[in-house]
């Protein structure tokens, strides 16, 4: 059987097309309406299914196709709590100065302009709801540009909860201090950290200051025969709206010793053992006092927020902080050198060298025991300032 001239054969199958004899520029010009009317009504169906925008997991997987390559993690992503407090600035300086990269930071209150200084292409939320769901996409999304530490930088008595946000959200924490209010919040971290793979940092600064490393390396290699004789006294002041704010609430800040002594206590124990004794003299809503006695040191301390406690001749210079350490009579000079303390521990514990849960117990178990222990009178082991005290 012949066949057509315009049918095709393929194996016992027979088709036929038409092809017309004269293919014109109108022909051409039909065809191309026909297939834009088409696309047009797929672009319409899509936007009216379900009436939904985009979901955004689907638009970071669409950025994703464009820039694998230059999104794939040259350096460290960063996400911060608590923008807008006092000590954000030092760890957003600290980010930059490690060339690392800040994507995401949260804070409740939206006086964050020093966001600009550091990282204006951040992304900022003042809902944690959002904040929570942005990192959870980034996580999700499988580009490259997942949260790889988490900041903390909160009021005190959320660090504990913020820290359990950052190791579930498939991060690393770094926690400035102090990393919680009471001692047995660290078993639970610890559980967290097992549980989940990831590591919480704590921003111990004293510990790396040239002056303290040095003291401690004298401590260690000297004489223990006797216990060294140390006064400590911190004044810095603040004005009338520390006790508005929530760091003149004991159950949100700890109280003056864990709020601005915390530091100072785990100094303490780094460079003089183990603690035996803590004694409190004196504890008030801006000011406290005690003895403590370490493995190598007797130490009477005072701390106080209170400018009146700053010594006469420093106060009508228009000094508002003092800070003073003798060990043995001996003046211990560190005033100078924080500046670039944040830095340094960044530095660590991007190197893998940070401190951990546990380096943190001594120090948390002091205040704590500060904050709830009884007041006694001091029996002269009490710091020199007690005497101005009413």
């Amino acid at each position: 059987m012949a066949r057509h001239p315009d049918e095709k054969g393929t194996g016992s199958r027979m088709t036929r097309e038409r092809i017309p004899a004269r293919f014109t520029s109108r022909d051409l010009q039909e065809c191309m309406g026909r297939a834009h009317q088409e696309s047009e009504g797929r672009r319409q169906l899509q936007r009216l299914q379900i009436g939904q925008p985009r979901h955004p997991l689907h638009e970071y997987r669409a950025k994703s196709r464009k820039t694998r390559i230059s999104s794939m993690p040259t350096s460290k992503n960063f996400a911060l709590i608590g923008a807008a407090g006092y000590i954000a600035p030092r760890h957003m300086q600290a980010i930059r100065a490690t060339g690392n990269q800040l994507l995401a930071a949260f804070d409740p209150n939206d006086s964050v302009g020093i966001i600009d200084s550091h990282f204006p292409n951040a992304d900022f939320f003042t809902e944690f709801e959002r904040f929570d769901r942005h990192v959870d996409l980034r996580r999700r999304a499988g580009n490259g540009g997942q949260i790889d530490y988490v900041s903390i930088c909160s009021p005190n008595y959320l660090h504990d909860s913020h820290t359990r946000f950052a190791l579930r959200s498939g991060a690393h924490a770094i926690c400035e201090k102090p990393l919680v209010l009471n001692p047995w919040n660290i078993d639970g971290l610890l559980e967290i950290e097992r549980e989940t793979g990831k590591r919480i940092n704590t921003i111990l600064q004293l510990r790396l200051h040239p002056a303290i490393v040095a003291l401690r390396d004298r401590v260690r290699n000297g004489p223990r025969e006797h216990k060294h004789e140390v006064d400590l006294a911190y004044v810095t002041a603040r004005g009338h709206w520390y006790l508005q704010s929530w760091k003149g609430d004991p159950k949100k800040s700890g109280g003056i010793a864990t709020n601005i002594g915390v530091h100072f206590f785990d100094m303490l124990h780094y460079i003089f053992g183990a603690l035996q004794i803590n004694v409190v003299h004196l504890a008030t809503e801006t000011k406290a006092a005690g003895y403590l006695e370490y493995e190598n040191a007797r130490v009477r301390w005072f701390l106080s927020v209170d400018v009146e406690d700053v010594p006469a001749a420093q106060r009508e210079s228009g000094q508002r902080t003092y800070r003073s350490i003798t060990v043995d009579g001996e003046e211990i000079e560190f005033s100078g050198g924080f500046t670039d303390l944040h830095n340094r521990s960044y530095e660590e514990i991007l190197g893998g060298r940070g401190f951990s849960l546990e380096e943190n117990r001594t120090a948390i178990t002091t205040v704590a025991a500060i904050r709830t222990g009884k007041v006694t009178p001091s029996q002269g082991d009490g710091h020199p300032f007690l005497k101005h005290q009413a």
